[in-house]
């Protein structure tokens, strides 16, 4: 048995932080975007799929140096990062084998669980997507996939915590069974709906509701424990 945790949105709450930093450097080059509209469409893609995105939709390349900048302030900002409410107590009612796939580099997977007093609790298991096996980021299932080989689990026995529909998306493709969050402060009208629709199985709010879902889902699941 296997917990999975995606870190922005579920164990910090970084996610507006990077929906602030974006939307406000997006501003500056003509394409307005609200904080809450960046949450919905791009919550869980690196800056460079966002930066693709964009570039489509408004037909014409951003400025060359805008993912640097955007990155060396979500990094500033992210140094300083809470944990969300409940991961420490979450983690402790969890005695399973745990580790965190993000799309985040490693560098800010440090960055921002040392300032969550998170980093030692999964250390060395913090896999990022774009380092690690075939690099290809979420929604691909790539690091989900990369992370049940190295705990040798099957991924039917596998559970994944996340907060975006790419997350969940790519956990779904990758065979495991998904718990979708809400409880960041990025959250927006009709997020469970989304993680539901997705392929989320449930929702919770609270990471604390966790636990006992979790334990639910392995009864009706048969999952090995």
């Amino acid at each position: 048995m296997l917990i999975i945790f995606d870190c922005d949105g579920v164990l910090v709450d970084s996610e507006t932080i990077s929906a602030q930093v974006n939307a406000d450097l997006f501003k500056e080059v003509g394409f307005e975007i609200s904080i809450e509209e960046m949450n919905a469409r791009f919550a869980g893609l690196t800056g460079a799929k966002i930066m693709e995105a964009v570039e489509e939709e408004i037909g014409r390349s951003l400025p060359e140096d805008f993912l640097a900048r955007a990155d060396a302030e979500i990094d500033r900002r992210i140094a300083s990062v809470p944990a969300i409410e409940g991961a420490h107590e979450l983690l402790d009612r969890l005695d399973d084998a745990r580790c965190i796939c993000s799309n985040s580099t490693s560098a800010r997977l440090k960055l921002s669980l040392t300032s969550a007093k998170l980093y030692d609790r999964f250390k060395p298991y913090i896999f990022s997507a774009k380092e690690v096996g075939t690099k290809l980021s979420k929604p691909a299932p790539d690091v989900f996939l990369y992370a049940a080989r190295e705990f040798d689990v099957d991924p039917r026995d596998v559970i994944v915590l996340e907060d975006s529909v790419h997350g969940v998306e790519g956990a779904v493709a990758a065979g495991m069974r998904v718990v979708g969050f809400t409880g960041g402060s990025h959250s927006w009208p009709g997020h469970a709906d989304m993680l539901t629709d997705a392929g989320a199985e449930t929702v919770v709010r609270r990471l604390v509701d966790a636990a006992p879902v979790i334990e639910a889902m392995k009864v009706w699941g048969g999952l090995d424990a």
